[in-house]
């Protein structure tokens, strides 16, 4: 993904320095689906991609395969459509891992042992993806990771209620979510934390997104309906 904020940072300073009295942001969910394409550079987190995509992408292109994959799931999707390139990813991956027993069962089947596709070696590797332990680890460490931050940018990415007065309180909650999934052993998360903090520093600690959470009123109350 191209990141645009290289090319639009200087056209914004320029434009706030030409108009004091008006603001420019970048664009959250951008922003949100850079961190989580940085986190995806990660070498074991991109290895899991690779599988990932080897794996839908041939029960996605073999109809007889697909239809075989939906008998042992239920009837139920692998692949999951969003906006965003990287966040289409995470949730693919959420299905993927609610359906790990299912899944194992098909490539452990006679329905599959018998078929045509597991005769080619390629195609074999792919069903062996499922049954290798570090991959599931993997996968585990991954949603851990990216869940909390998809959440925040279904938050931002959503059209029917404004999200500027509450990113800085839905991010706080997104590492708190991720430090809490690692039983808050830091050399675990530390890392992530970093990449995190890298695009919100330059990106979105912006002083629009400051004074929105200040003057967000729901913050100073516990009961939202007294300030309705």
């Amino acid at each position: 993904m191209f990141d645009y904020f290289i090319v639009l940072l200087p056209l914004g300073k320029f434009f706030m320095a030409k108009h004091p009295h008006l603001t420019w942001t970048p664009c959250a969910a951008h922003c949100l689906d850079l961190i989580l394409e940085d986190i995806g550079k990660l070498p074991f987190i991109s290895k899991t991609i690779e599988r990932i995509i080897a794996l839908t992408g041939y029960i996605y292109n073999n109809p007889g395969l697909l239809n075989l994959m939906r008998k042992y799931t239920n009837q139920r999707e692998l692949l999951w459509p969003a906006k965003a390139h990287f966040a289409t990813f995470f949730l693919t991956l959420q299905r993927i891992y609610k359906q790990k027993k299912n899944l194992r069962d098909l490539f452990n089947s006679k329905d599959w042992n018998e078929s045509k596709w597991v005769k080619e070696i390629k195609e074999k590797r792919v069903g062996e993806t499922v049954m290798i332990p570090t991959f599931w680890n993997n996968v585990i460490f991954t949603l851990k990771v990216c869940s909390p931050l998809v959440q925040v940018l279904r938050l931002v990415d959503r059209g029917n209620k404004p999200s500027m007065g509450y990113i800085y309180e839905a991010m706080d909650r997104a590492k708190e979510a991720i430090a809490s999934s690692f039983g808050r052993h830091e050399e675990k998360y530390k890392h992530i934390f970093e990449i995190i903090d890298k695009r919100w520093e330059c990106q979105l600690h912006q002083p629009l997104h400051t004074a929105s959470f200040y003057l967000n009123l729901k913050f100073y109350y516990d009961d939202a309906e007294r300030i309705d």
